[in-house]
């Protein structure tokens, strides 16, 4: 893996609540990635028959764009996009 010198990437946070399937996780996970962003954080918590995730996402693509392709899932009930946290400088 390559450390990088100088990028700007955004950061955003959502959350999200969705149905306790099987696979739901690696659907969401893999709408994430075919979007274009890249996961930094994840916390799921189990509420009954639901999860309760909060994600803190990393990309350039517009994150409407994403909270729209993730409200589409069968199993997502709710998603919410929190504060953008800015332009986060990675150092080597």
């Amino acid at each position: 893996m390559k450390p990088q010198s100088q990028s700007s990437t955004p950061s955003y946070k959502i959350s999200c609540r969705m149905s306790q399937e099987a696979a739901a996780l690696e659907r969401l996970c893999q709408v994430v990635r075919i979007r274009g962003f890249r996961i930094a954080t994840m916390a799921v918590e189990s509420a009954g028959e639901h999860f309760d995730i909060t994600l803190t996402l990393e990309g350039t693509r517009p994150i409407a764009m994403l909270q729209s392709q993730l409200e589409k899932l069968h199993t997502v009930a709710e998603v919410a996009l929190g504060q953008v946290s800015g332009v986060r400088v990675q150092t080597a």
